[in-house]
């Protein structure tokens, strides 16, 4: 069941993730996103309340912290993304969201199986070869240019990914006795985040376009793709369901062949078999 919900919490990541990135054509990013975290909040408060659940004063600190986190992921990543290196900023982000808690499990003592480590060897270059964008800048920027953005890049993607890392670590730390709450403050929390973030950039964060509206649609799936993955890190062990979660990219990849018939490459079609054998491996383990 921890693998089902897991592999759930991608799928619903991935749509929340292309449902997103539709709407920010059309209007500002960070409006999207604080959108996106109300619709979230409103939509996994519902749930809180229909499961119920007595969160301790420890548990809404892992929630509180893990909103400190999905804020920073999006802040961090949203910026590096601006500069156009989404080649550079995309993959490292996506594997930090899952090194960070397969650490942190191993570190408070989770022992996976030699199979499920091999699945993690696999997943790895899976996330990177699936976020990768195979049409990156080949301008005619100075080579100190470019790798002056290279590296600006790279460190946004590494922040971002330690942000969302965070997000999976610390949900994974919530008790099952707490229900859905962490999940519904850990979003307010973020929404706070968003706008500090967006502010201290100096980018426009107050919704202003109706279409604006759709991001709440990407918000229930956000908030259902956080509630599948802090129930499947309970039933299993963190290390499994942050790495398998953090499949998402390969799920927004096959959405945008489908709906937008983006082309998939060569590369992204590698990373997608791997994503294949990573599950099977983890899910055999």
């Amino acid at each position: 069941m921890a693998i089902v919900l897991a592999l759930f919490s991608a799928l619903a990541y991935g749509l929340s993730d292309f449902v997103g990135g539709l709407v920010s054509r059309r209007t500002s990013g960070w409006s999207v996103a604080v959108v996106a975290q109300i619709g979230a909040v409103s939509f996994s408060s519902l749930l809180a309340l229909l499961i119920g659940g007595s969160p301790a004063p420890a548990d809404l600190a892992w929630a509180a912290l893990a909103g400190t986190g999905s804020a920073a992921g999006i802040g961090f990543l949203y910026r590096g993304l601006a500069t156009g290196r989404m080649s550079v900023v995309a993959p490292v982000s996506a594997v930090g969201s899952a090194v960070v808690p397969v650490l942190v499990g191993v570190l408070t003592g989770e022992r996976p199986s030699a199979l499920v480590w091999f699945g993690i060897v696999f997943a790895m270059p899976a996330i990177w070869l699936v976020t990768r964008d195979s049409t990156a800048q080949t301008d005619a920027e100075s080579t100190e240019e470019a790798r002056g953005k290279a590296a600006s890049a790279f460190v946004d993607g590494l922040l971002a990914g330690v942000g969302f890392g965070v997000l999976f670590a610390a949900l994974g730390q919530v008790s099952e006795a707490a229900g859905l709450w962490p999940v519904a403050t850990g979003q307010a929390v973020s929404i706070l985040g968003l706008i500090l973030l967006a502010t201290a950039f100096r980018a426009e964060w107050v919704p202003r376009d109706r279409a604006v509206a759709v991001a709440l649609v990407a918000g229930v799936l956000g908030a259902t793709a956080n509630a599948a993955f802090l129930l499947s890190a309970q039933a299993g062990f963190l290390t499994v369901a942050s790495v398998l979660a953090s499949l998402y990219p390969a799920s927004t990849v096959l959405l945008a062949a489908l709906v937008l018939h983006e082309r998939v490459h060569r590369i992204q079609g590698v990373g997608l078999g791997l994503c294949a054998v990573a599950i099977v491996l983890v899910a055999a383990g």
